[in-house]
């Protein structure tokens, strides 16, 4: 098997998806001519919603998206996709991605179209592309550059100057691709309405299904465990035990990562205490209303850093995390808040800030991580690739 989906990949991505590409390049690139790709899902997603949103309603482009769906329908499918994708893309002036594809990383791209990634996650986490490949995750690093995952790329987007190197190093790319300008999806935490709504929309729905009372609102998000093709999610809170101690305050949310196919159940008893909104709610909502985060290893911590809330991680496998995969910094000296490892640490962590919060590990961790996020990222992604909005 491990032989024919070698063959397949190396059909695809050396011989079928260049020629795709070559063929359609002959026609002269069209100006103005923007395209957006969404790898997995199928509509357009936080990480490209505020450049699209700015340049579909400016009216003076050609807009077009394509949807891959990678890993959702068949493999016929995406294939027909890709290659719809790549001919369009070969008259392209700009490319917007919304996360890394490898689908045109084996041809070079003619140097009239720019390639931007709008990078999907803030700061510099979990370990990536060339950074793990000497780690259990992810692919070995002769199979990265036989096949760069990277490889096209005019511009990376990152939330700050402190972690450019990581990026430099994961992706493997040339300096000055990787630019500090800041992540677009974050401008929506700087808008006052935005978040009046965000919030509006996690009450209405707590008010929909349970007896909410206006009780302060934690959300639980963690990372996925394993590989993304089987990724499962870590099941080793005490839920039980939290709406003891709790539940009269407190509701939990319960956001898992998209990669999760199988959802661990709430118990019964704890429908009035917690639930799961991996298919309900959107993560961008849960950050602008929630009191509490508890994660892990996701990267979604920097972005709810700006709000200087209490941020808590309930890390139980963090040797055996690290070894599969590994941080860019030291875990310890990273994390902007209390390290637990049981459910009941975790409870009285959660318990002291009631007492009140200081905040100022978590500003300093914000300083440091999301320095160029301050609510104009997009217009400055926008000038820095030269888009002209009239």
């Amino acid at each position: 098997m491990s032989i024919i989906t070698g063959i397949g990949k190396f059909i695809l991505l050396k011989l079928l998806y260049p020629w795709q590409y070559k063929r359609h390049s002959r026609k002269p690139v069209q100006q103005g001519k923007v395209i957006f790709l969404e790898v997995r899902g199928s509509v357009i997603g936080n990480s490209l919603r505020e450049v699209y949103r700015k340049i579909s309603e400016n009216g003076s482009y050609q807009v077009s998206c394509h949807f891959l769906q990678e890993g959702v329908g068949s493999r016929k499918e995406n294939v027909k996709r890709t290659l719809a994708f790549l001919a369009d893309m070969a008259t392209a002036e700009y490319v917007f991605l919304s996360e890394a594809n490898n689908c045109f990383a084996c041809f070079e791209k003619r140097p009239e179209t720019k390639v931007i990634q709008l990078w999907h996650g803030c700061g510099a986490f979990k370990r990536f592309g060339l950074s793990s490949a000497e780690l259990k995750f992810g692919s070995s690093r002769r199979q990265q550059q036989k096949y760069p995952l990277y490889h096209n790329l005019d511009m990376v987007t990152v939330s700050s100057p402190e972690v450019v190197w990581a990026y430099e190093e994961a992706m493997g790319v040339p300096a000055q691709v990787v630019q500090p300008v800041g992540i677009s999806r974050t401008d929506v935490f700087f808008d006052a309405d935005y978040i009046s709504d965000a919030k509006r929309r996690v009450r209405s729905f707590l008010s929909d299904h349970m007896d909410y009372q206006d009780k302060k609102i934690i959300f639980y998000a963690p990372t996925f465990r394993g590989d993304v093709t089987a990724a499962k999610a870590p099941d080793q809170l005490d839920l039980a035990y939290m709406k003891r101690k709790l539940g009269d305050k407190y509701v939990l949310l319960i956001k898992h990562h998209p990669f999760v196919k199988h959802l661990p159940k709430i118990p019964a008893s704890c429908g009035d205490f917690a639930i799961d909104v991996t298919d309900a709610l959107n993560i961008d909502d849960l950050i602008c209303a929630g009191d509490i985060c508890i994660s892990d290893y996701s990267s979604l911590v920097f972005e709810y850093a700006l709000f200087e809330k209490p941020i808590f991680f309930f890390a139980y496998d963090l040797d055996s995390y690290n070894d599969w995969r590994g941080f860019f910094y030291d875990y310890d000296s990273l994390t902007p808040g209390p390290v637990v490892k049981t459910t009941a640490e975790l409870v009285r962590c959660i318990q002291e800030t009631e007492a009140g919060f200081d905040s100022a590990q978590v500003r300093a961790f914000r300083d440091k991580f999301m320095a160029s996020c301050d609510g104009r990222v997009t217009e400055r992604i926008l000038q820095t690739v030269g888009l002209r909005l009239t």
